[in-house]
């Protein structure tokens, strides 16, 4: 600590963007999980090189951040990158307050899926000083090829949706009573059919895998029960979405439901299966650990 106090005394603050690409080893010099994504993401548009940050002290990174978008959006969607060199919390209670767009965008970090807080996570420390409060912790979940996949139980008929309104329609449904806290918070700002068509428009409907991979799940009479959408998001195939309407909750469907958008990849030969839900969403992640995936990570998301 002395040495870093006797550097900031002595060396001048500088807090600026990168410059891309020549500095992208400099700006990757935080050890992270989102190292070895940055390039591409630059390259695919969903970061751009004034959205990441450096702050120095002569020629030595002492912080970072950057912020992340999907491709083609005016504004950074997410915070998703501070580091900090030890000794120099103040310098990246600057960096932040320098750098933080107006409004600012939540903040999410991955972390070990036995992560709990210490005095070690700096980076939460900073944030909170710059003003952000702890928002919702979220199991990240990972399936291998070779895990077994359940065979269809017969209850249910699977076929894709008609159309977008089925869909918004079914995804309007499934708000009532969620446990997601994103959608908690949605629905206090508008109707549960707004939050369902803001979230088909500017997330399902974005995703570069086709939507012939999305299913509807109904009875045999033809009664819709809920739905699940296989996808990939630019990164990995997922399993992006999944609800049963409330009419038919607590019939085991979910598992059903969850066997077929892994068939659906799997069919696709895909090198994985990536999924997330909730720390405080019980039910799903038993779901998720009944289906054969595991927890790598956790993640922690931040709001202002």
């Amino acid at each position: 600590m002395g040495a870093s106090l006797t550097e900031n005394a002595l060396t001048p603050l500088t807090i600026r963007p990168a410059v891309i690409p020549g500095e992208l080893d400099l700006f990757n010099s935080f050890p992270y999980t989102l190292n070895t994504q940055i390039a591409g993401d630059l390259a695919a548009g969903r970061r751009r090189p004034e959205w990441l940050w450096l702050a120095l002290r002569g020629d030595r990174i002492v912080a970072r951040a950057a912020w992340w978008s999907r491709p083609g959006d005016e504004h950074p969607l997410v915070m998703d990158i501070l580091d900090v060199a030890a000794g120099h919390l103040e310098d990246a209670v600057r960096l932040v307050e320098t750098a933080l767009p107006t409004p600012a965008p939540e903040y999410t970090r991955f972390l070990p899926p036995d992560w709990r807080r210490s005095d070690a996570d700096t980076w939460l420390t900073v944030l909170e000083r710059c003003g952000a409060k702890p928002f919702v912790e979220r199991l990240r979940l990972h399936w291998e090829p070779g895990t077994p996949v359940a065979e269809p139980s017969g209850r249910l008929t699977f076929r894709p949706p008609r159309d977008a309104g089925e869909l918004i329609d079914l995804m309007t449904l499934v708000l009532e009573g969620t446990l997601d806290a994103y959608s908690r918070q949605e629905l206090t700002r508008m109707t549960a059919r707004e939050a369902a068509a803001e979230q088909y428009r500017e997330e399902l409907a974005r995703y570069p895998s086709p939507p012939e991979w999305w299913r509807v799940a109904t009875l045999p009479g033809g009664e819709p029960v809920g739905f699940v959408i296989p996808g990939h998001n630019g990164y990995n195939p997922i399993i992006a979405y999944i609800g049963v309407v409330p009419a038919h909750r607590g019939r085991g469907h979910i598992d059903d439901l969850l066997a077929e958008g892994v068939r659906v990849l799997v069919a696709q030969d895909v090198p994985r299966i990536r999924a997330a839900t909730d720390v405080g969403n019980v039910p799903m992640a038993a779901a998720f650990g009944r289906a054969g995936f595991h927890v790598f990570e956790r993640q922690f998301d931040m709001t202002w």
